[in-house]
């Protein structure tokens, strides 16, 4: 060891690998090698004080003492230390900011602090892993190095762990000095995309005055980047790229890269429009989203959908990786995951302080909701309304979160369109190669305030002084590509004129000709991928009953174990008795009731996705949807075995979040209506930590977006004594969001029922998110169960009639799920023969006709009761109480728990003598 000089040229890659073996565990490698790479080491820990040259010299001698090595193996040394520095942190000091003159200088770069003196400029040296091996002067490297890490361009990657990615990135930056060299077409594209944007935010500046529209200028170099990346997308493989922003710079992608019309947009904008909705109340123009076919320069056809999102501006995320991995499978390309492309557009300020980012990022290579990678675009427009980064954020880039997932991140100066459209090119490139997230962060300003209404030198008198005296992107990249002899300025005068008189043009024809418009209207409504279901409610749907030979064939396969499959004997047991059941007719429980809705729905063809956190096992242990073998736990999915001609049945164990698993299944269930797609909370109240998904899109995205989804919620709901965060699904937050036939809210009371709703979800012609309160007890409740006959005949009841049908009785309760058994047990106890229980299986849309009808059986009742385990102020008492003294003619006695802040006590005892009184109350009150 000690005779070998890097005069050898040792294997570059040996000597990286050993280097980061010593950065992460010195003691693993052998004395000499210690010593080797301390020796450089030393180089980084010096002061930031001017050595004098003596110092200099003495501590160079110390360390050749010290170390036992040769004086030229301690240069070499820092040279491989110098390489590794700005690859580390050659972002510190590259020129980012488009504001600022210079590039900000960091004393950890500088010679100095490298380990070098000006003697040592001249000398050669070895290059390591550095472009493949070479030699050159120290000068000759730190001046490449400089360039290709400190330009308008900084590179984070060395956080990767996967040294073939490292490689990869390093092939295809450091050769190039990360300087563009696109061909000219390319460069005047740039600038045609740039100029468009420009031009488009200024007619609309001047053209619609005061109005908001949330302007891309000072960012406009992203419509040349996003221009770039689908053009190059056929190249790649790429057919589609589902894309999702927010409100800032939204117009200008929609016109200028997914291709809704001009005239369209001025539509929108004029005082007199009236949103064109076949229902609902429509949203702002900078909410919608749009879809339609990219042409390339090429004559390639890129579909590019641009989702709808409103003002809760990550939200969008995890539903465009649900769109994606919808599409994907639209598009037979669930392995390899290169065919469609999700792409996030960001504001710095969101990116780094909205947590569904994060949850976006860590579920982005698990199992279930991969998508093969994402390209995020990071308009930093270095404030966030009227907050600045020191006030924002404790890292030093908004992007460090993705560091979380090792992806590469790379900065760009927004004043230079052409690194930008190099690096997107190259993000593309890499997302195909690996499969995997890549971000860049484009450093730019906002020229006007938040909103166009707003003044925002109230606050950064400064920072606007700068911003108005600064030269728009376009005048840059035009004095570029004319000193580069790529244009002249005849050319570009021509290009702006024609644009701006087109513009002119189309506004002109817009304002004088209500035709135009309608023509308009009607040739640019969103493309057919839309959902083709109909936006209106029946209580009709196609028969939900199952020929019991079909039944019996999804029964047999539900309950069979494989040969040679060591399952668990409890399950075995279980298995068993569920079969046992079955044969017998009777019995059948909550969880045969879901799988064979599942089996059945396979078995028509309809696929099924299940996710959410721990559904495998169902967390009361009560779905077993995957087996494992006691011995090496082999999974079998009996679901995935129904027929050999059956479509996908997937179930996955999602990440510990709400937020970002909920909206990536509600954007699955967009894109790809005709699968069942359910997402279940481990306990109901959790789905208050995706109450923005619920909220902003699922209760309201038909009526904002005319977006319909079938998405089937399960919240495990029910009084147990469990604590108030183990016993409501927050029910009455839903009923408070119904309105025109938006979402079907149920606290069903039996398998069959279970059974048929789901079944009902895929039969109709229309799709409404379904939200079901599921039990808990009542999973293993003994007179919790259904008949064979209630799978094989009958259908979905919105409201159930009294299985014992009293004669003239003079009370009526009306209830909702699990306390209709504690009901009916007192009143089977007491023999009490003067009260009917009917049971609200569907609270919305509630079918009203049928509890008339009902009622009719009753006649002469004189009081009706509405009986909820629920606290007078949640549940379903407030939605339920007026509509049934508007059916019934007199006012409902209310039987529950008194109003209360939290949604059930904290004591089992308790909760035994609160039920108590509230069953005995709705007999006796």
């Amino acid at each position: 060891m000690k005779n070998l000089t890097f005069a050898n040229r040792w294997n570059a890659d040996l000597i990286d690998r050993y280097y980061e073996n010593w950065l992460r565990q010195p003691e693993s490698l052998e004395p000499d090698w210690r010593a080797f790479f301390e020796g450089f080491e030393l180089g980084h820990s010096r002061s930031d004080a001017e050595p004098s040259p003596t110092a200099t010299a003495t501590a160079t001698g110390a360390i050749a003492t010290n170390t036992g090595l040769p004086a030229d193996q301690i240069l070499q040394a820092r040279v491989i230390g110098a390489i590794y520095a700005y690859r580390g942190i050659g972002h510190t000091q590259a020129h980012l900011n488009p504001l600022q003159p210079e590039a900000p200088q960091n004393a950890r770069l500088s010679l100095d602090r490298l380990g070098f003196t000006a003697a040592d400029l001249d000398k050669n040296c070895f290059t390591g892993n550095y472009l493949q091996g070479g030699t050159m002067t120290v000068r000759e490297l730190l001046a490449r190095l400089h360039s290709t890490y400190c330009g308008t361009i900084g590179i984070e990657y060395l956080q990767i762990q996967d040294t073939k990615r490292r490689r990869w990135l390093q092939a295809r930056i450091e050769p190039t000095n990360m300087k563009p060299a696109l061909p000219r077409a390319e460069k005047l594209r740039a600038l045609q995309k740039i100029s468009e944007a420009e031009i488009f935010e200024s007619f609309l500046h001047t053209r619609y005055k005061g109005q908001k529209r949330f302007s891309l200028e000072g960012g406009e170099t992203l419509i040349a980047a996003l221009d770039a990346l689908a053009e190059r997308c056929p190249q790649m493989g790429v057919e589609e790229l589902v894309m999702g922003m927010a409100h800032r710079g939204r117009l200008n992608v929609l016109v200028n890269i997914v291709g809704k019309s001009y005239e369209y947009l001025f539509r929108e904008f004029s005082e007199n429009y009236l949103p064109d909705t076949t229902h609902g109340d429509g949203d702002v123009k900078y909410h919608l989203g749009y879809e339609a076919d990219f042409t390339t320069s090429a004559g390639k056809i890129v579909h590019i959908g641009l989702a709808d999102n409103p003002s809760h501006l990550e939200a969008v995320d995890p539903v465009v990786q649900g769109k994606a991995r919808a599409r994907l499978r639209r598009r037979g390309d669930m392995e390899e995951r290169k065919k469609v492309v999700p792409v996030l557009i960001h504001g710095d300020a969101a990116f780094i302080a909205q947590g569904v980012v994060a949850e976006v990022f860590n579920l982005s290579r698990l199992t279930g909701y991969r998508t093969g990678g994402t390209l995020h675009f990071v308009v930093n427009n270095q404030i966030g309304f009227t907050t600045e980064p020191k006030d924002a954020r404790s890292s030093l880039y908004c992007t460090d979160i993705a560091k979380m997932i090792e992806v590469p991140v790379f900065h760009v100066n927004g004043d230079d369109p052409l690194a930008m459209v190099m690096v997107t090119q190259l993000a593309l490139d890499y997302r195909q190669a690996f499969g995997d997230d890549v971000v860049i962060d484009m450093h730019c300003y906002r020229r006007y305030g938040h909103n166009e209404m707003d003044e925002p030198k109230f606050t950064q008198p400064t920072l606007y002084q700068q911003i108005d005296q600064h030269p728009h992107v376009s005048q840059i990249l035009t004095q570029r590509l004319i000193a580069d002899g790529d244009l002249t300025e005849v050319e570009a005068i021509q290009f702006s004129e024609q644009f701006q008189q087109s513009l002119d043009e189309i506004f002109t024809r817009v304002r004088k000709n209500e035709e135009d418009q309608k023509a308009a209207r009607e040739s640019q409504r969103p493309s057919s991928l839309r959902t083709p279901f109909r936006p209106y409610y029946s209580f009709d749907s196609e028969p939900t009953s199952v020929a019991p030979e079909n039944l019996e064939k999804v029964a047999r396969v539900l309950t069979t174990i494989p040969e040679n499959f060591d399952a668990n004997p409890k399950i075995r047991r279980q298995l068993e008795e569920k079969w046992a059941a079955f044969q017998k007719g009777e019995g059948l429980d909550w969880a045969m009731g879901e799988a064979m809705a599942f089996g059945t729905l396979l078995q028509e063809g309809t696929p099924v996705r299940l996710s959410g956190q721990d559904v495998e096992r169902g967390t009361f242990s009560h779905r077993h949807a995957v087996l494992y073998d006691v011995t090496n736990r082999t999974p079998y999915v009996p679901l995935a075995n129904i027929s050999p001609q059956q479509p996908r049945f997937c179930v996955h164990n999602s990440s510990l979040s709400e937020y970002a698993i909920l909206g990536f299944d509600y954007g699955y269930s967009l894109d790809y209506p005709e699968l069942l797609c359910l997402w279940e909370a481990q306990f109901g109240d959790f789905a208050n930590g995706a109450q923005v998904i619920i909220d902003q899109f699922i209760t309201s995205s038909e009526s904002k977006w005319q977006r319909t989804s079938g998405i089937v919620l399960l919240l495990p709901h029910g009084y147990e004594g469990q604590g108030p965060e183990h016993s409501s699904g927050r029910v009455e937050r839903f009923l408070q969001a119904c309105a025109e036939n938006n979402i079907q809210v149920c606290n069903l009371t039996t398998p069959a029922q279970l059974f048929h709703a789901l079944r009902r979800q895929m039969k109709r012609t229309f799709r409404k998110p379904l939200i079901i309160m599921s039990p808990k007890s009542l999973l293993r409740r003994k007179d919790c169960v259904s008949k064979l006959a209630d799978f094989t005949e009958g259908r979905f009841q919105e409201v159930l009639d009294d299985p014992l049908q009293p004669k003239s009785p003079k009370r009526i309760i009306f209830c909702s799920g699990k306390v209709y058994y504690d009901l009916n047990t007192v009143r089977n106890d007491n023999n009490i023969r003067n009260t009917a229980i009917l049971r609200v299986e569907q609270f919305y849309p509630l079918n009203t006709d049928l509890i008339q009808r009902l009622l009719k059986n009753y006649a002469g009742f004189e009081k009706i009761v509405w009986c909820q385990e629920e606290p007078r102020n949640m549940g379903g008492w407030a939605f339920m109480a007026p509509i049934l003294e508007q059916i019934c003619g007199m006012k409902p006695v209310y039987a529950g728990r008194k109003a209360s802040a939290s949604p059930a006590c904290g004591s089992s005892n308790v909760h035994k003598i609160e039920q108590d009184a509230l069953v005995e109350h709705a007999f006796n009150a």
